[in-house]
């Protein structure tokens, strides 16, 4: 348990941090103009929490910790980013497919950024990991 702590925390820190730049400095206005009426004013903040904790215990179990167990940061981020690329190709290509409105452009740049932040976030969990188990 508590070497799934020491990449839990990290991992969700990153991520939260990248995603909150992502989302409120760098794409927020850009998602607006996409996606108009379909966004809410203010998100709901229960499922988004969920989402969240339930995502970095796959970016963890999936990426971090095999990749600590192999001592292989470039297993860490791989595994990682490939399940960035798994889950949010999932939802965007889904979107893209059925909603009306949900612009090609969206899909792709959010795809990409799922996959990258995911990456980046496992990537961190494996570093502080490390660091404190060793």
């Amino acid at each position: 348990m508590k070497r799934f702590l020491s990449a839990y925390l990290p991992t969700l820190l990153a991520f939260l941090v990248l995603d909150g730049l992502w989302l409120g400095v760098l794409m927020g206005p850009t998602y607006r103009d996409w996606l108009g009426p379909l966004m809410l004013a203010r998100p709901v903040i229960f499922p988004a929490v969920l989402f969240y904790l339930i995502y970095i215990v796959g970016i963890v179990l999936i990426g971090v910790l095999p990749g600590v167990g192999r001592g292989s940061l470039r297993r860490a981020a791989g595994y990682s980013a490939l399940l960035g690329l798994m889950a949010y190709g999932t939802y965007d290509l889904t979107n893209w497919a059925t909603l009306q409105g949900w612009p090609s452009q969206l899909a792709l740049v959010d795809w990409a950024w799922g996959t990258f932040a995911s990456g980046v976030a496992g990537a961190v969990g494996y570093w502080v990991s490390r660091r404190f188990s060793a």
